[in-house]
């Protein structure tokens, strides 16, 4: 409640209706002082302010102590709700100031999330149960943008970034592997050299996405033709042309370790070398104020990717203190 008193704002207090929840709870002005550690007189000021600030009389002072007035019973409920909602309020911010509770909007690229959360969440999940992670799928270029803008927190992130006002923490280098149809003349070979790519029809996704500037850039390198009349619009699609044989298909190690090796419904390619990576990064503003938590969060999901998938991605050793 707000009054306007001689042109200026007044507000009641919290610690005034402290005092007067004390008060109404102890029948007396000199057991709630000596209760809450003040002097009678600052208590009886205290509750006289209160009652001037709200138009009205809150205790009735009596010879045998105080009690609330019938409009004083009435409101005693609402002021334990306010008292304890405050309470509730300082308790998660100071619980909270390093970020370890709570919700935090995580950004992840459609080419990455689903086959690298699964692999990490619960993990985070162990070393932080009282953090949420709310997360959402966007372009890598959206993510950038969004992050900027405050949408989220932290976003996964592939490099290059477009945006050089953005503090990463590189996870990992996830290699890119060949794939084609079961039919496909080079299936048969027992090693692909980048000379037997000469000339052949390769697949992408489309070019919003930063997957799309690697695979031309493959194409370009192996003198391959890059089919742009026939971009994917996911991982998923391009697996499902490159199973029909539309043509040949780069595709990310987590990918192929998810949705490729259980199915076996498009065949690797053992190719004579690794011919690219795509490097992988946790990503937040510099202003976050959570910015210790959200290296801690990369150096798990770094151990992570070096226990359970080290045969797949090449994780970076740097590591960040914990919290």
């Amino acid at each position: 409640m707000t009054i306007t008193w001689h042109g200026r704002t007044r507000e009641p207090s919290l610690r005034q209706i402290r005092y007067f929840l004390e008060v109404a709870k102890a029948g007396s002005y000199r057991r709630a002082a000596a209760r809450i550690g003040v002097s009678q007189p600052t208590l009886t000021a205290q509750i006289a302010a209160l009652e001037d600030i709200l138009g009205c009389v809150l205790l009735e002072r009596m010879k045998t102590g105080a009690v609330p007035t019938p409009l004083g019973r009435d409101l005693i409920g609402l002021a334990q709700t306010l008292v304890h909602e405050m309470d509730l309020f300082t308790q998660k911010a100071r619980s909270g100031s390093l970020g370890v509770v709570g919700t935090h909007r995580l950004g992840v690229p459609p080419t990455l999330g689903p086959y690298l959360l699964p692999e990490v969440i619960g993990a985070v999940h162990e070393a932080y149960p009282d953090l949420q992670l709310y997360v959402r799928e966007d372009g890598p270029r959206d993510l950038e943008a969004q992050l900027l803008e405050g949408h989220y927190d932290l976003i996964l992130t592939q490099f290059p970034l477009t945006a050089s006002d953005i503090t990463t923490d590189i996870l990992f280098d996830e290699p890119l592997i060949l794939t084609a149809s079961g039919d496909h003349p080079l299936s048969l070979l027992d090693q692909v050299t980048p000379e037997h790519l000469h000339g052949q029809k390769l697949l992408a996704l489309e070019d919003r996405y930063r997957f799309f500037d690697q695979v031309q850039e493959l194409a370009h390198r192996f003198h391959a033709r890059l089919l742009r009349e026939y971009e994917g619009t996911s991982l998923d699609t391009l697996r499902h042309m490159v199973g029909m044989n539309m043509g040949l298909g780069f595709l990310p190690a987590l990918y192929v370790r998810s949705e490729i090796t259980p199915r076996k419904d498009v065949q690797i390619l053992p190719l004579s070398e690794v011919p690219a990576y795509r490097t992988i990064a946790l990503a937040w503003r510099p202003s976050a104020p959570y910015r210790v938590l959200y290296r801690a969060l990369a150096s798990l999901i770094r151990s992570i990717c070096r226990e359970k998938l080290h045969a797949d991605v090449h994780a970076y050793e740097p590591s960040s203190p914990s919290i």
